[in-house]
C-alpha cells in the first residue's frame, strides 16, 4: 500500500510531555495529514488547551470536519537519489513560511484521480539512467503520459527537471511531462528549469520563481491559532547535512578482491561517533571527493596555467589549483563544456558531434572521455577564469551504505570499486584516468577525515513486518545495502527468510563478502544465496540467470508475500532482471507479459518491490 500524503517530510519529534504510547498515537494521527490537516489540527489542538478540555476519544477529534484550504501549492516529487525530495522540501517550507497553503506529496503517493481538480501544481523529478523516470514517478508519469489523462484547462503548473547531462536523455522526464501537461490543455506558470548535477545553480532561481508565483496565485492563510505547527525539531543531527558535511575518520580501507581480479574493490569502515548522524539500512552515504592529483596536474599542464592563479570566481577567492581539486568536476564531461571547448578549439569535428543526427556518437563521447581527453584531443587556448566558469560545479557522490547501525553503532560500511584504467593499454603515466570518488577513497589512509552526509532513501527499506521473506538481487557493489539488510535483520530477530542473489565475474577472486555469507548461513541468518559467476564457464551467467533458473521459487515466494529488492547498475543489470521478473511472473504465475508487468508495477506500488539503482 503507498504513503499517504504528507505535508512535512519526515514525522515530527515528540515533546517529552508525552508518553510512548501517546507519541505513538500522535504520530498515526498526523502521519496522513497534508498542511491544511496539520494546521487545523494544531488550532483544535490549543483551543483544547485554553479550556482543559480533552476529547472523549482520539477518534472523535479526527472525525470533526477540517477547514480546507481554499487555495492551495501540490508540489509533487518524484527522486531517486533524493536531490528532488530536497529540493521540493525546500520550496515546501518557503512557500508555507510566505503563510501560503502547501502540500507536499512523493509521486507514487500522489492520488492521480486528483489531478484534474488542481489548480496550481508543481513537479519537480529527476530522469534517470537513459531517459527513465524514477521509480517512485513511474505511475505517475505513465498516467499523465498516457490515455487516462484528463483535460486540464483549469490547471497552472511549473516543472523542475533534474538530469545528468552526461547521459543522452538529459532531463527527458521532466521535459516530456512539461510537453504533456501543455497539450492538456494546463497552462505553463513559469518555464521549465533543467538542472546539471550543479542543480542549485538552476535550482534555487527557479524555486524564486515558484516562490514569486505563488505569492502572487494564492491567497495567504492565516494561521487558526497563535501557535508553532507541529513539525521537526533541530536535533544534533540536523548540524551536519549534504552542505556542512561530517569529518568522519576512516577506519578500515581494505581491498576484498583476490590477485588477479580486474576490479579493485574496497570494503570502507568510517566512524561517526560524536555526530549525531543517524541512518536506517537502506540509506546511501555521501562523499565530497577531491579529485586526483595527476588529474589536476595533467589538466594546467595541457592548458599551460598556473595552479597557484588566484581566481575570482562567483563570489570565492581561492588558487587554480584548489578549484580545480575540490570545486569543479574533471572526470565528468557535459554537453555544455564540450560546446565551449568546440568553440575555443575552432573545432568542426566536436561542432558536428553536437547535431542531433550525431547523438549517438556524442553519447559515446561522454562515456569514453574526460575532461583531460578532451583538451588533449583538441587543443585550444583557456585562460584560468573561463575554465573555472564553464566547468560543473564538482558534486558528491552517493554509496548504498553497507552495515547497518544496529550491528556496528556509531559507524557506516562502503562497498567501493575504485574506478582505474588505461585509455589507451599503454601503461604510460598520462593515459591512467579515474572516477573522482572511488579514488578519492582508494589513496584515503586509515586515520584520515574524510566529508560525509547521510542521504536518506525511505524507498528502500527493509518491512515493518520481521515474519516477512525478502529477495536480495545485488551483483557486484551492488550486494553492499543487502550486507547491511542481513545485519538488520539479525539483530532485529526477524523471523522471515533471506535470500541473496549475487554475481561477479570469478568465484575465487571476486566473492565479495564470501567468509560473512558462509557465516551467515551457518548461523541461520541467510538462507538461500544463489551464484553467478559469468566468467567461470564457457557461457556467461548472470544473476538474472539464476532468477530464471528458480523461477518457480521466486514466484512462490512473491506469492507469499516477500519483498523484492535490486540494487545495482540501472542501464544494464537492471533491467535484465527487471525483464527476467516479468518472464518469471508471465511462465509461473500463468499471466501475460503485460499481466506480469502490472504485477510488478503493483508490488512497485505495495513498496514490496524497490530499486536502488544508479
Amino acid at each position: 500500500m503507498s504513503a499517504a500524503p504528507a505535508a512535512f517530510s519526515s514525522i515530527p519529534a515528540f515533546p517529552s510531555v508525552l508518553s510512548p504510547e501517546q507519541a505513538a498515537l500522535l504520530e498515526q494521527l498526523t502521519g496522513g495529514l497534508d498542511g491544511a490537516g496539520l494546521w487545523w489540527l494544531s488550532g483544535y489542538a490549543a483551543g483544547l488547551a485554553r479550556t482543559q478540555v480533552l476529547p472523549a476519544t482520539r477518534q472523535t477529534a479526527l472525525a470533526m470536519p477540517t477547514t480546507q484550504v481554499a487555495v492551495q501549492l501540490t508540489i509533487v516529487y518524484g527522486s531517486q537519489t533524493g536531490n528532488a525530495r530536497r529540493i521540493a522540501e525546500k520550496l515546501a517550507l518557503q512557500v508555507e513560511a510566505a503563510g501560503l497553503g502547501a502540500r507536499l506529496v512523493r509521486a507514487d503517493a500522489y492520488p492521480t484521480r486528483e489531478l484534474k481538480n488542481e489548480r496550481h501544481l508543481v513537479i519537480v523529478i529527476s530522469t534517470q539512467g537513459d531517459g527513465d523516470p524514477p521509480d517512485d514517478a513511474r505511475g505517475f508519469f505513465d498516467h499523465i503520459t498516457g490515455k487516462r489523462a484528463p483535460q486540464l484547462p483549469g490547471l497552472q503548473y511549473a516543472v523542475l527537471a533534474l538530469g545528468d547531462s552526461s547521459y543522452p536523455q538529459f532531463c527527458a522526464i521532466g521535459r516530456r511531462l512539461d510537453e504533456r501537461l501543455s497539450e492538456l490543455g494546463a497552462k505553463r506558470w513559469f518555464a521549465r528549469g533543467d538542472a546539471d548535477l550543479d542543480i542549485d545553480s538552476v535550482a534555487t532561481p527557479w524555486l524564486a520563481n515558484a516562490l514569486a508565483a505563488a505569492r502572487e496565485a494564492l491567497k495567504p492563510q492565516p494561521p487558526l491559532a497563535t501557535v508553532t505547527p507541529l513539525r521537526p525539531q533541530a536535533t544534533a543531527a540536523s548540524l551536519y547535512t549534504r552542505d556542512n558535511p561530517y569529518p568522519a575518520e576512516l577506519l578500515v580501507n581494505q581491498r576484498i578482491t583476490g590477485r588477479g581480479s580486474d576490479k579493485d574493490i574496497r570494503h570502507i569502515e568510517l566512524s561517526l561517533e560524536g555526530s549525531a548522524l543517524h541512518y536506517e539500512a537502506g540509506d546511501a552515504l555521501g562523499i565530497w571527493p577531491v579529485n586526483p592529483p595527476p588529474l589536476v596536474d595533467a589538466v594546467l599542464a595541457a592548458l599551460a596555467l598556473d595552479g597557484d592563479q588566484i581566481v575570482n570566481h562567483d563570489g570565492q577567492t581561492l588558487p587554480l589549483r584548489e578549484w580545480l581539486s575540490g570545486k569543479r568536476e574533471l572526470t565528468r564531461l557535459s554537453r555544455a563544456f564540450v560546446a565551449a571547448h568546440a568553440a575555443h578549439a575552432a573545432s568542426d569535428e566536436l561542432n558536428a558531434l553536437l547535431r542531433p543526427d550525431r547523438a549517438a556518437d556524442f553519447a559515446r563521447l561522454l562515456a569514453q572521455q574526460q575532461v583531460i581527453d578532451l583538451l588533449r584531443g583538441y587543443p585550444g587556448a583557456w585562460s584560468a577564469e573561463q575554465l573555472v566558469a564553464a566547468l560543473r560545479p564538482l558534486v558528491p557522490r552517493l554509496y548504498s551504505i553497507a552495515s547497518s547501525a544496529k550491528a556496528v553503532g556509531e559507524e557506516a560500511h562502503l562497498t567501493v570499486a575504485h574506478i582505474e584504467y588505461d585509455v589507451d593499454g599503454s601503461g604510460a603515466d598520462d593515459s591512467r584516468r579515474w572516477g573522482a570518488a572511488s579514488n578519492f577513497l582508494a589513496r584515503a589512509a586509515e586515520g584520515e577525515k574524510l566529508p560525509v552526509f547521510i542521504e536518506s532513501n525511505e524507498r528502500f527499506r527493509l518491512p515493518k513486518d520481521g515474519t516477512r521473506d525478502v529477495i536480495l538481487v545485488g551483483p557486484g557493489t551492488g550486494v553492499a545495502p543487502f550486507r547491511g539488510f542481513v545485519q538488520e535483520r539479525a539483530v532485529a530477530g526477524a523471523s522471515g527468510r533471506n535470500w541473496l542473489f549475487f554475481g561477479n565475474p570469478h568465484a575465487r577472486s571476486d566473492f565479495l563478502y564470501q567468509l560473512e555469507w558462509q557465516e551467515a548461513i551457518r548461523r541461520g541468518e541467510l538462507h538461500r544465496l544463489d551464484l553467478a559467476f559469468s566468467r567461470d564457464q564457457p557461457h556467461k551467467v548472470y544473476v538474472q540467470d539464476r532468477l530464471r533458473e528458480r523461477g518457480r521459487d521466486v514466484f512462490d515466494w512473491l506469492q507469499g508475500g516477500a519483498h523484492l529488492y535490486v540494487c545495482g547498475d540501472a542501464t544494464r543489470m537492471a533491467r535484465d532482471v527487471h525483464a527476467a521478473l516479468v518472464e518469471i511472473i508471465a511462465t509461473h504465475g500463468g499471466k501475460s507479459a503485460e499481466e506480469a508487468s502490472d504485477y510488478l508495477n503493483d508490488l512497485q506500488a505495495q513498496g514490496r518491490y524497490a530499486r536502488d539503482v544508479y
